[in-house]
């Protein structure tokens, strides 16, 4: 079996791969590795492999292998999943970057709750590109007013949008959602000229995204394979 040093040559590799078809430097854009789940002996030899930028979904999990690495001071932590309100406090004082914000709530509540100590935390608002019901996320019609609001609130910074578009393997569709994704980003760049993300992409889908604009692609399975549910905390 492949190890973990191998599968992330083997990922960056497509990153580059993909970046020079686009015609993009492969610098402008951020793997991140998708941990959750995984042991910390996995993210320990993922950072030993020179992996610096983290994903994780599930809050109680994550804090303990931040805590369990945390030593390992140049890691980036991005929280990626669903965040209820009564746990932004642990968010806002332990991560680097929110990809999952929706509603203001949320975001205020990370303003307030981000220690002065630290560097304003970088979010972005997630939209839900295709509308699907299932998924959380702001409609792309109610982006620029959600923008408008959280770019009034210190100790966070806007950086950028996050999607997860419907799972196709249609080429064609995969660019599609991108598409729409990176026109978001440039429509609201007049009014919000710091915005330079787009987190989108994972192991099925990352060349249309990076094709698209993609500055982060948030790759899992192609890292550590499968995923292993059954000792989950959230």
């Amino acid at each position: 079996m492949p190890c973990i040093i191998d599968k992330l040559n083997s990922v960056q590799q497509q990153i580059d791969a993909a970046a020079a078809a686009a015609g993009r430097p492969a610098s402008e854009i951020t793997l991140l590795a998708v941990s959750k789940t995984r042991p910390t002996n996995e993210l320990r030899d993922a950072y030993a492999a020179g992996q610096r930028h983290f994903g994780e979904n599930y809050l109680q999990e994550s804090l303990e292998k931040i805590e369990a690495l945390s030593e390992l001071n140049d890691i980036t932590w991005h929280f990626i999943g669903p965040i209820q309100s009564n746990k932004t406090r642990p968010i806002a004082e332990h991560f680097h970057w929110v990809h999952s914000v929706d509603r203001i709530k949320i975001a205020r509540r990370l303003s307030e709750q981000r220690p002065d100590n630290l560097a304003p935390l970088n979010i972005c608002l997630q939209i839900n590109i295709d509308g699907e019901e299932s998924k959380a996320g702001c409609l792309p019609g109610d982006a620029h007013a959600l923008a408008d609001e959280i770019a009034t609130l210190p100790n966070i910074t806007l950086r950028g949008l996050m999607a997860i578009p419907q799972a196709t393997s249609d080429p064609e569709q995969q660019a599609n959602a991108f598409r729409r994704m990176q026109q978001l980003l440039t429509d609201l760049q007049p009014s919000h000229p710091d915005l330079d993300t787009l987190s989108m992409g994972m192991s099925g889908d990352m060349e249309a995204a990076i094709a698209q604009g993609a500055t982060i692609v948030r790759i899992g399975t192609a890292i550590f394979g499968p995923r292993d549910y059954s000792n989950t905390q959230k």
